[in-house]
């Protein structure tokens, strides 16, 4: 064969096993060496679409993929070079956790550019028949899905096999709500005791367990009758520090009913009491005897007793959210605002949630265009 220039293809069968392959001739590397890109087929006429393929690429000024790197490979390179960099410490860890124990051990070796959106469902399949939740198997897709976005972005690879497969779809489950007259019992239960006000704003405010725990009393303001939702608590790598909310749009202010403002301020002069000379104050509203953060773990089990011993069976802290959610709705108050209080991502995701509540509204939207469209 002649001469060739960079770009340009040259085709040869392999007379070992008589495949077919196209070498493309790239330029040189930074070392001096040729940089080659070879593809195989069992025909010529196959080799020839994959060289011309490849010749559109580089004329589009499009990266060419990486034929070598693995699912493994690109999973940990992901986590490396830009997860940990985005996302908080406890998110990054969680990733890497479900990509070393779910993905990698199953398709970390195959090779990225031959990865199929039929290998992505084997695993989700695989994942759903071992018992996992199906939130937990959403997650593993999910996981997958944003490593090879990453793998786009390089240039690595040309498509999201992980975004053409098939998510399981999970059963929404509506939840419990505490009835107007159970939020009483749990309201009388709670008088007196060291968290009575920490509950009581939970189920007023429909805030989130760690959105309470890092309120600062300059987030309370008495005259206007707010809280600012600005962080949250949370443990992380073994200590309980703040961060930013769950979301952007977890960042809001709460009108508080007046009941709580004054008890508010009532937990506030109770506090400054409380402090003497061997106790350090302490920004946070709600505090320990000593006046340490309270650790979101420990309110579990005290909810949990609380509830028993009030003769309302077992409950979970975060179900005082569903509750004031619910019971906000069923009082009338506008789906948009309720979705503005929980500081949800989107008014639909309230929808999905409680729409279930909404039936009343429902119907009498139907009365009303019955009435107005043939006055019965």
């Amino acid at each position: 064969m002649g001469a060739r220039g960079n770009g340009e293809g040259s085709i040869y069968q392999r007379a070992a096993d008589g495949l077919w392959l196209g070498v493309l001739t790239l330029g040189y590397g930074n070392n001096g060496r040729l940089i080659r890109k070879t593809v195989t087929a069992k025909t010529r006429t196959e080799v020839a679409k994959k060289l011309k393929l490849l010749q559109r690429q580089l004329d589009d000024g499009l990266p060419l993929p990486d034929t070598t790197l693995t699912v493994a490979q690109l999973l940990n390179s992901w986590h490396s070079d830009v997860l940990r960099h985005q996302v908080a410490p406890s998110a990054a860890s969680n990733y890497k956790s479900v990509a070393d124990c779910h993905i990698i051990p199953v398709l970390g070796r195959k090779l990225v550019v031959k990865l199929t959106a039929a290998d992505v469902d084997r695993l989700i399949s695989q994942k759903m028949d071992s018992g996992l939740s199906v939130s937990s198997v959403q997650r593993i897709r999910f996981v997958l899905a944003q490593a090879i976005d990453q793998g786009i972005r390089w240039g690595s690879i040309s498509r999201n096999v992980a975004r053409l497969s098939r998510a399981p779809k999970a059963q929404r489950s509506e939840g419990r709500t505490l009835t107007p007259a159970e939020a009483r019992v749990l309201l009388e239960a709670l008088k007196g005791h060291r968290n009575e006000v920490l509950y009581s704003l939970m189920l007023a405010t429909g805030m989130r367990r760690g959105e309470a725990l890092g309120l600062q009393w300059r987030d309370f303001d008495e005259l206007s009758g707010t809280v600012s939702i600005r962080r949250q608590l949370k443990r992380e790598g073994g200590v309980l520090v703040t961060s930013d909310t769950k979301t952007a749009r977890s960042r809001r202010s709460v009108n508080l009913p007046a009941r709580m403002v004054a008890t508010l301020v009532n937990h506030k002069q109770f506090k400054v009491e409380q402090i003497d000379s061997s106790r350090l104050p302490t920004e946070f509203v709600f505090t320990s005897s000593v006046g340490t953060p309270l650790d979101p773990r420990n309110l579990n089990r005290e909810f949990h007793d609380i509830c028993e011993k009030a003769g309302l069976g077992h409950w979970h802290p975060h179900e005082l959210r569903h509750s004031a959610a619910s019971l906000m709705l069923a009082e009338g108050v506008k789906l948009q605002v309720v979705s503005e209080v929980l500081g949800h991502s989107s008014i639909r995701m309230t929808a999905d949630v409680y729409g279930h509540i909404l039936a009343p509204d429902r119907e009498a939207a139907a009365k009303a265009m019955g009435s107005v469209l043939w006055d019965d």
